[in-house]
């Protein structure tokens, strides 16, 4: 819901930023899989029961997931390189929950699970949204430039983001504060059932 407007005030710094680093060889592969590393390493301190300092990688693994795009449109946008940040994205944000729910499995299994359940819902609803907008050529900026098409939602990855940084703050909720969110992560992926229903429509 609010990446849109994320964009806007993030893109002109992070494309900046980008330049610089294209100037200098690194990649942006290169930085979508340190971005991977760092939010690993946020969930390994989560499961360590070490939630605040969790936050620091959690921030480097956010940062490097924005400026991997930037390095690529200062260089070259790939096929690859898309699938690539889409892969390493939804690693990252499995591996958060399992580290709370590792943490304490009594405590926060059955809410991780659920929570876990809603982004697999949410993912495969995505996904699927950006092949059938993809056959159907259609393209959208309004999230920045993407190799995938990106739909909006309730919840979306600002909202996401926010999530995890109050779940650091207050580990102690992981599990109402996991069953409210998978509630709306479910609630997300059915209104994008429903649009793909209207946007693509056929017989059956």
């Amino acid at each position: 819901m609010l990446d849109a407007t994320m964009r806007k005030l993030i893109d002109p710094a992070l494309n900046r930023l980008g330049a610089g680093l294209a100037r200098t060889g690194l990649t942006a592969n290169a930085i979508t899989l340190i971005g991977l590393g760092m939010g690993l390493a946020c969930a390994g301190l989560i499961a360590l029961q070490q939630p605040l300092w969790a936050l620091l990688p959690l921030a480097l693994s956010r940062l490097a997931d924005g400026l991997d795009g930037a390095v690529a449109r200062a260089t070259e946008k790939t096929d690859f390189g898309g699938y690539l940040d889409i892969f390493c994205d939804f690693v990252f944000y499995g591996a958060v929950p399992m580290g709370f729910v590792w943490a304490d499995p009594t405590a926060n299994g059955m809410a991780g699970a659920f929570l876990l359940t809603s982004f697999y819902a949410n993912g495969a609803s995505f996904l699927g949204y950006a092949i059938l907008a993809e056959k159907a050529q259609m393209h959208s900026t309004a999230r920045g430039v993407k190799s995938l098409y990106f739909t909006g939602g309730l919840l979306e990855g600002t909202e996401t983001i926010a999530f995890f940084v109050a779940l650091c703050l207050w580990p102690d909720l992981f599990a109402p504060l996991a069953w409210a969110f998978g509630v709306l992560c479910f609630a997300t992926a059915s209104a994008r059932v429903v649009l793909a229903r209207k946007v693509f429509p056929g017989k059956g």
